[in-house]
């Protein structure tokens, strides 16, 4: 039945029938599907009603009275759906239905409550007109909001159509680093004792198991790939031909597209230099190749494994990631699968601690209002977000410059202050956008993360 529905409009069906077993109702009626949408916070109707005159503590006494003498058979079973509340739940999925993805979102429910009471359920009209100053800029701001999100095109502001481009300088750059320049070193001195000139995932993958004492190889011994077992099954290898797929350059090109996803897991997980768990994740990632499939053979579970690397790593609580993950988190919340400028500026100001998060509330920016000026920009989703979240072109651009950042300052990892520098540094993002509606410019911010970083440097002098 709620298949269609998206999670806020699951959670305020499931807000009301918390609501309805609170009473001891034991039956939903529409008042509770109406006491779950005030109650369900971040979402538009809530603060559309509670903006229109009504209060949620008042409204609860109220729908609590109302059915205070109703009893039902079967209490503490399922809580069944009453005849009205049907009625609103079919008109919600009928007015969702003229989406080209008919997907039923808290919009379409309130619109169904207020069309029901005007039909056919005057006790919940005389609601609205208790409660609500004004029903018909109500239903009318509704109305507009869900012909905007029929209209809106899915595909994100940020996101540019280009043709591919060779990101082999790039890739060169992260061999500058001490750990993944080790690797190449020892990598590269294979080729010639196995008479290739082409870098391979094979060599990569081997080199990083021959540093016995890194804590990636022993998470691998611990995995069942060791390096006895690894070359064994090389050795059994006759051909390369599952590392050539298009054109041959100094990487085969599952080599060169291992390494370029190891730098994005490295960005993405917060870290500054790209290490060899970067790099077996980014082999994990690519699905292909000649260490791949070794892995394969040795009866190793892609998840798994990739769990068993992140897991140390997500115990450290670096900035970055977990500023992503909450950029993530707020791009679901709002329908969609593309993660922008907007979402990480938002995981910013959710994380809270770092220099980013201070330097913003300084300049008087909260969550509650950029989640507001995020929604009128952008407007919600078409879709409910199914499926992988991925990053824009504009937020992969943020990520790279706060890398770049991170490393002139010597730093291992990047922090809020680097994400929110590379912000001010596209000013054709959705972020920035959203910051000038807010009054926020690129100077107040870049000053007050001078500040911080100072006021941090003194701290720390001082201890």
């Amino acid at each position: 039945m709620f298949e269609r529905f998206t999670e806020k409009a699951i959670n305020i069906i499931s807000t009301a029938q918390k609501e309805a077993a609170d009473s001891q109702t034991y039956k939903i009626y529409p008042e509770h599907i109406l006491l779950g949408i005030l109650e369900t916070k971040n979402n538009i109707c809530s603060r559309l009603l509670t903006y229109g005159g009504m209060n949620v503590e008042k409204f609860r006494e109220y729908v609590y009275t109302k059915y205070k003498n109703i009893s039902h058979e079967f209490k503490h079973t399922n809580i069944a759906f009453s005849t009205g509340s049907q009625k609103i739940i079919k008109l919600a999925s009928e007015l969702a239905s003229k989406r080209a993805k008919p997907y039923i979102m808290p919009e379409h429910i309130l619109l169904a409550l207020i069309i029901t009471g005007e039909k056919s359920e005057p006790s919940l009209a005389e609601d609205f007109k208790e409660y609500i100053t004004d029903i018909q800029k109500l239903k009318q701001t509704l109305l507009t909001l869900i012909a905007k999100s029929n209209k809106k095109n899915q595909l994100h502001p940020e996101v540019e159509k280009k043709e591919d481009k060779s990101e082999y300088s790039t890739v060169q750059s992260i061999f500058k680093e001490s750990e993944a320049g080790a690797i190449l070193d020892r990598a590269v001195a294979k080729l010639t004792a196995s008479h290739y000139e082409i870098l391979g995932t094979e060599q990569i993958v081997q080199s990083i198991l021959e540093d016995t004492n890194s804590d990636i190889t022993k998470l691998l011994n611990e995995s069942g790939i060791n390096l006895d077992s690894y070359c064994s099954k090389l050795k059994e290898v006759s051909s390369r031909q599952a590392e050539f797929e298009e054109k041959q350059i100094i990487f085969t090109p599952n080599a060169f597209r291992t390494m370029l996803l190891a730098f994005e897991t490295a960005k993405e997980l917060g870290s500054a230099n790209v290490k060899p768990e970067h790099i077996i994740l980014g082999m994990l990632k690519a699905k292909s190749g000649i260490a791949y499939n070794i892995f394969k053979e040795l009866h190793v579970v892609d998840d798994d494994l990739a769990h068993k690397i992140i897991k140390p790593i997500e115990k450290q609580m670096p900035e970055t990631l977990t500023i992503l993950r909450l950029a993530k988190r707020e791009a679901q919340s709002m329908n969609r699968n593309i993660v922008g400028s907007e979402f990480i500026l938002l995981g910013i100001i959710g994380e809270g601690a770092g220099i980013g998060a201070r330097v913003l509330t300084r300049l008087g920016v909260t969550i509650k209002d950029a989640r507001i000026e995020v929604e009128r920009v952008l407007g919600y989703g078409n879709a409910y977000t199914f499926g992988e979240i991925v990053f824009s072109d504009r937020a992969k651009k943020i990520l790279e410059l706060a890398w770049e950042k991170a490393k002139k300052q010597k730093n291992t990892k990047i922090a809020s202050e680097n994400l929110l520098w590379a912000i001010t540094q596209t000013p054709d993002s959705v972020a920035m956008q959203v910051l000038a509606n807010l009054g926020v410019d690129v100077l107040e911010i870049n000053q007050g993360i001078l500040k911080e970083l100072e006021a941090t440097k003194n701290a720390d002098k001082a201890e």
